[in-house]
């Protein structure tokens, strides 16, 4: 028989080597300003093609009052985000792990107190993710539509914001709109655009094209390209199926996007240092000796 005492002492040892040596989390905010661009699929078959690359993907779902993230994955949760602002559940307690491998983080829909919350329920959310012991590679965070405070708060706390955008002159006014702000208020955001829902390569370049130029002349600064997601008939059948399509039809034109996006996503390093104000994962990024030195001495 082992001695539990060494048993115990080994896992301690593990926890702590763990806690030391985080391990480093690209967090990606996904939004658009406007509604109906899309990018709530985007953020779940990225999910999805990251998980299928071996990496250990979570996807936060940030539109807090009017969720759907469950539903597109056809996910039945008994707890949500709601459940944790009230304190009757922990963080780890509402996660669910989809048929692709993704976790999903989910909110809850048709909640005024959840449309509402305020700057320290915001700030309190992010922070509750630096807790979080499970391996996490990529965390992706799909925003609500518009320009409201969770938008804003939740996109500052990533490291990197993808902008939806696709061919509606509403679509680039509101995504320059929401990259203006942005940027007005934390100068470090880097931003990546993807365009969604197009008849090819030149069309989804040309709208970046659009974009950037506005950026550069107005802002001083110009969003990287980080690709085109294609009209698809293949996408579409996925969501009446509630799954995504780089599981359902792989060979797609638009899953072979989406796997390109998340090679893409797959290459940017990871933060290593605080930015200044609130971000996800901060204890893991400033303060990981002073919580292994908690753990050693409890």
């Amino acid at each position: 028989m082992r001695d539990l005492t060494l048993d115990q002492a080994a896992g301690l040892r593990r926890m702590t080597a763990a806690v030391a040596a985080p391990r480093p989390v690209k967090v990606v905010a996904i939004t658009g300003g406007k509604g109906g661009v899309g990018k709530t699929l985007v953020a779940v078959n990225l999910g999805a093609a990251l998980a299928q690359l071996g990496r250990s993907a979570m996807l936060l779902d940030a539109d807090l009052g009017l969720a759907n993230v469950d539903v597109l994955l056809g996910l039945h949760t008994r707890l949500n985000l709601e459940h944790v602002v009230s304190g009757e559940c922990a963080l780890e307690d509402v996660i669910v792990t989809a048929s692709s491998g993704l976790r999903v983080v989910p909110a809850s829909s048709g909640s005024l107190t959840m449309a509402t919350l305020g700057a320290a329920q915001h700030a309190g959310l992010i922070n509750a993710f630096s807790q979080l012991f499970e391996p996490v590679d990529v965390l992706l965070i799909d925003t609500a539509a518009g320009l409201g405070d969770g938008v804003v708060t939740f996109s500052e706390a990533a490291q990197r914001v993808v902008v939806v955008v696709c061919d509606e002159p509403a679509s680039l006014t509101d995504a320059y709109g929401l990259i203006k702000v942005l940027n007005r208020r934390q100068a470090s955001c880097r931003f990546d655009v993807v365009a969604n829902m197009v008849d090819s390569a030149a069309h989804g370049r040309a709208l970046y094209d659009k974009l950037a130029r506005v950026c550069d002349r107005f802002l001083g600064i110009r969003p990287s390209y980080c690709g085109h997601i294609p009209h698809d008939e293949y996408l579409r059948q996925a969501v009446r199926r509630q799954a995504t399509v780089v599981e359902t039809h792989p060979s797609s034109p638009s899953a072979r996007a989406f796997a390109r996006l998340a090679a893409a996503v797959d290459q940017w390093a990871p933060a290593t240092g605080a930015r200044g104000g609130i971000e996800f994962f901060m204890e893991r990024l400033v303060r990981p000796s002073a919580q292994a030195q908690e753990v050693v001495t409890q």
